[in-house]
């Protein structure tokens, strides 16, 4: 097992209870972190009752056996705002692990060729330069701590996958260079910056691209696994990752996709 304890983790982008970010945070948690959460202020009230409801407390539950999700703090913060960003972390006088698990565009059903400009722009500026300005913004806050950074992508950033549009796909692409540049400057400081690059997903936010059962399926049938990948698994890789075993590993993006990625044909 894996463990965390005395660290402090900010998950950022969490929406809901079936996405990637809550998977992590709820698996760094039961490693023994603390978990601060970060949301979109449009979803906070939507997140405050999958942590509060009881309806929703079987989702609450941490692997392991481990107990009840319970973070301790929940900030309402919008990462195109450099000025929501750097209020957040007013409150946040030491941190560990920074997680982003933040993707959006205005345009995410449109075709990557039929995507307007101001489209574009919005999802790079929300889903790769954040990482930039959250990484910058959390560096006082890490200070002598060995700090871990960790983002999530996926395979259209290195292949083309026609239905993942809305700029999605140079978003992912800039976000794996941004963390690459990022782990020689965070390095500096004796941080880390790592990407996980995740297969298809039945989240909420997957579903707004299209058919992304059929996805997982296809996927499913040509990686040499031969199945779909599980929340958890991406979990317990960022689990890893954050961790002092993987102290050495920096500026990699790591495939959990069930092996899909070295597939040619």
């Amino acid at each position: 097992m894996i463990n965390l304890s005395g660290k402090i983790a900010l998950v950022t982008g969490v929406a809901d209870n079936i996405g990637f970010g809550w998977h992590i945070a709820k698996t760094l948690q039961a490693a023994g972190a603390e978990i601060i959460l970060s949301c979109h202020p449009r979803v906070q009230s939507i997140l405050e009752r999958y942590l509060e409801k009881e309806r929703y407390l079987e989702t609450r539950e941490l692997p392991f056996n481990k107990g009840e999700f319970k973070p301790s703090k929940l900030f309402a913060c919008d990462v195109s705002l450099d000025s929501e960003i750097t209020s957040c972390f007013k409150h946040i006088p030491k941190l560990d692990i920074l997680i982003h698990s933040v993707a959006f565009s205005p345009e995410i059903t449109r075709q990557h060729i039929d995507v307007s400009r101001e489209a574009y722009l919005t999802a790079m500026s929300v889903s790769s330069y954040s990482l930039v300005a959250l990484s910058r913004a959390a560096l006082p806050a890490m200070q002598n701590r060995s700090g871990a950074v960790l983002g999530l992508s996926y395979l259209a950033s290195e292949r083309v996958v026609p239905y993942y549009g809305g700029g999605m796909a140079s978003a992912k692409a800039a976000l794996e260079c941004d963390a690459r540049m990022l782990s020689w400057f965070m390095g500096q400081e004796g941080h880390r910056v790592n990407i996980i690059s995740a297969g298809p997903y039945a989240s909420r936010a997957a579903k707004a691209i299209g058919p992304v059962e059929t996805m997982i399926d296809e996927a499913a049938k040509r990686s040499p696994l031969k199945r779909p990948i599980t929340p958890y698994e991406v979990a317990h890789a960022a689990a890893f990752l954050c961790s002092d075993l993987a102290s050495g590993i920096t500026g990699e993006i790591i495939h959990v996709d069930s092996g899909y990625h070295v597939m040619g044909v």
